[in-house]
């Protein structure tokens, strides 16, 4: 690999080696991802991939109605 003093680059020159060594990067990601891929159809004849079923919300009680809830019901005859 060559080695830059980035010391002694200009403004441009810096930004070209950005884009250049930005898209060599982008370059070997995708081929990777590719083989990942490959690797993964290759599996999955063995296991088939299930999807992850998205839990149901469940709705939160108020803070209030936690209250009213957790008070004692004596107390509350007795406010009455």
């Amino acid at each position: 690999m060559a080695k830059f003093d980035l010391d002694s680059l200009s403004i441009e020159e810096l930004a070209k080696l950005r884009e250049s060594a930005t898209e060599k990067l982008m370059e070997k990601v995708a081929a990777r991802q590719a083989e990942l891929e490959a690797e993964l159809e290759k599996l999955a004849q063995y296991r088939p991939i299930k999807k992850a079923v998205a839990a149901v919300p469940t709705s939160k009680q108020r803070k209030s109605e936690d209250k009213k809830i957790d008070e004692p019901k004596d107390a509350v005859a007795k406010a009455a």
